[in-house]
């Protein structure tokens, strides 16, 4: 396989990696308000593609922050102790919001390489045929 199929290989790899952590990051904001509910990180590491030997980026296993979960005052709430707290979750949500723009920010940079590599094979068929 040539050059150009594991460029493509690799940004497209890259880009399913991002996908897959700014979905669970939007997960994260939708359950900001949810008792109990624990932050999702993900983590990646490299991996051999089975089409190529070139080395792409894989999401590993998806983790619960284990930090303290946030103590909420609200003697209404149907959750709440003797005290009036219960426990909300641990998610942040500016470091959520900065967590999608990095996802965001990277998957755009993977699309333009990707966009790249498949100008310059068109351009190589294209002189080619002359």
């Amino acid at each position: 396989m040539n050059e150009f199929s594991q460029s493509l290989v690799v940004s497209s790899a890259a880009m399913q990696a991002q996908a897959t952590r700014l979905r669970h990051v939007s997960e994260n904001i939708s359950n900001a308000d949810t008792p109990g509910y624990r932050r999702k990180t993900v983590t990646f590491q490299a991996g051999q593609s089975p089409d190529t030997s070139a080395s792409v980026l894989r999401v590993g296993k998806v983790q619960l922050d284990r930090s303290d979960l946030n103590t909420v005052f609200d003697p209404q709430h149907p959750l709440a102790d003797e005290n009036g707290q219960y426990q909300g979750s641990n998610v942040n949500l500016l470091v959520e919001i900065v967590d999608a723009r990095e996802a965001r920010r990277s998957y755009e940079a993977n699309l333009k390489m990707f966009d790249q590599a498949r100008q310059m094979s068109a351009s190589l068929m294209n002189l080619l045929r002359k």
